[in-house]
């Protein structure tokens, strides 16, 4: 798709701040069923809505078919949830570059089911974050550089299986070739000294949560 550079996915979860989300112009964007009333909010009209419609509110819905909005909707009755299907689409439009917006909060399990979308095999090569205005979360598969603030909070959690070769450049408490484990604790709550940290890994897969302290309320 020329004409657009990702595709932006609001979703119907927690957005902590709107006026800190990292928006470009040649966004492509996506309502995620009650995510709508994100764009609402930013007075932005959606390329697509997708999902169950069983969250969005009907006059949002009526408003967007009368603008000539793309809706691709589905039963309630389904494997996916809505997000996957958006994921899904989106991949076959061939984006390369993917940002979820609210994508976290409200339901844990719904949460939980969203952040280990981010393990899913065809992800693997595709740049794809979540963000709530205030903490960026995306995975780290072999290398990231990542654009900080000093005094930006950094943790690091392994997802299912140890993180080997873990080393890292930039942080308060850095990593030397080292391991992570799923049931210790130790990547939690580290501290950006620049503004850029780098993190490299041998093995597994590392969720990064990237809370930018300056959007602290």
């Amino acid at each position: 798709m020329p004409e657009f550079n990702r595709a932006v996915l609001f979703i119907n979860g927690e957005c902590k701040d709107l006026n800190h989300l990292e928006l470009e112009e040649h966004d492509f964007l996506v309502a995620v069923d009650g995510g709508m009333q994100y764009l609402n909010r930013l007075a932005l009209t959606p390329h697509l809505i997708i999902g169950d419609m069983d969250s969005i509110d009907p006059l949002d819905l009526q408003s967007m078919l009368a603008e000539g909005v793309q809706i691709e909707r589905f039963p309630p009755q389904k494997d996916q949830t809505d997000l996957e299907l958006a994921i899904d689409l989106v991949l076959q439009k061939g984006f390369k570059r993917i940002l979820l917006i609210a994508a976290l909060g409200g339901r844990l399990d719904q949460s939980l089911a969203n952040l280990f979308l981010l393990t899913r095999d065809d992800l693997k090569d595709i740049n794809v974050c979540m963000q709530d205005g205030q903490e960026s979360v995306f995975l780290v598969h072999r290398e990231a550089h990542i654009h900080t603030l000093p005094g930006d909070r950094l943790s690091f959690l392994p997802l299912c299986t140890p993180v080997t070769g873990i080393s890292t450049k930039g942080l308060r408490y850095p990593l030397n070739n080292e391991t992570l484990f799923p049931q210790k604790t130790r990547g939690i709550s580290n501290e950006a000294l620049s503004n850029k940290v780098s993190i490299n890994i041998e093995s597994g897969l590392l969720l990064c949560i990237h809370t930018h302290m300056g959007s602290e309320s």
